[in-house]
């Protein structure tokens, strides 16, 4: 059986990853409070008494207003614990996957989707170090892949987290009574975390390189909150829920979506986003009837 280091072993990815996975690999899934990824010296040791042969590095503040707020603090863990894990599966052999992010290519003056030979231009903190990051991983190690994820969304499930996300915050203000205001000219692909863990195992032997892994998408977020309403038997509410916001993003359109097909000519393949919200509402039953 294969090892598997997984930092961020407690966030959205790994927590789910560990369970998925659980039973196909040896995984020593490690939160901050068991490896602190800017102590070089308990890296080192870490990586030479379990020897991995591969390390998932899920370890990142992702939070993008966070980021912008405190730079500094970011830049050490999202930049310089990369290139820490980096050189530790150097010395031990290890093949790593970093988990990048869509928002490299937030500032892109053309609009999406994005394929992974053009050229990112990161307009928020966190996605200016997840971009610096990969281009150190590339120069660090031969045996690597660089996986630009889209949005992840999922349901609170017991001992895992949930981060934000469309499909999340909208059943949340169901459940609250309250409106949102929704904008039309922002278009991201929205990926249902669970079809990423059933084909994990196979993303994790593709040839070394940058993948784009996700669903595609061709509505706007305001029409995607209205799918989700509509599926769950709510389409009657849309007017009472949700409020389209034409302004936001109106002289520069935010368009985040990745191209997808590199990873489906390996084989790997995921809902478009309107079927991946449909399957999730399916699989934990929110229809309300």
């Amino acid at each position: 059986m294969k090892s598997v280091l997984l930092t961020g072993g407690n966030g959205f990815i790994g927590t789910r990853f560990n369970e998925a996975h659980k039973h196909n690999f040896d995984i020593l899934s490690l939160g901050s409070g068991e490896l602190n990824i800017l102590d070089r010296k308990k890296i080192k040791e870490t990586f030479k008494i379990f020897k991995p042969d591969y390390v998932i590095h899920a370890a990142a503040i992702a939070l993008t207003d966070f980021c912008n707020d405190n730079p500094d603090k970011c830049y050490e863990i999202n930049v310089t614990g990369a290139v820490n894990i980096a050189e530790a599966c150097k010395n031990t052999g290890s093949k790593m996957i970093f988990l990048s992010t869509e928002q490299v290519f937030n500032g892109n003056p053309e609009p999406g989707p994005y394929k992974e030979e053009q050229i990112p231009v990161p307009d928020t903190m966190y996605g200016k170090n997840k971009l610096e990051a990969e281009g150190l991983i590339k120069n660090i190690l031969d045996d690597y892949l660089i996986l630009r994820f889209t949005w992840m969304f999922g349901v609170p499930e017991r001992n895992r987290p949930v981060v934000a996300n469309i499909f999340w915050s909208t059943i949340e203000a169901i459940l609250k009574g309250e409106q949102i205001k929704v904008p039309v000219n922002e278009f991201r692909g929205l990926t249902y975390v669970n079809e990423l863990m059933d084909q994990f195992d196979k993303i994790m032997d593709l040839p070394t390189g940058t993948y784009h892994v996700g669903s595609n998408n061709e509505k706007n977020r305001y029409d995607i909150v209205c799918h989700i309403l509509s599926e769950m038997g709510l389409k009657h509410r849309v007017n009472e829920l949700i409020i389209k916001d034409k302004e936001k993003y109106r002289d520069h359109p935010r368009d985040a979506r990745l191209d997808t097909s590199l990873i489906q000519s390996k084989g790997i393949f995921f809902s478009d986003t309107t079927e991946a919200v449909s399957k999730c509402i399916r699989e934990y039953h929110l229809k309300i009837r």
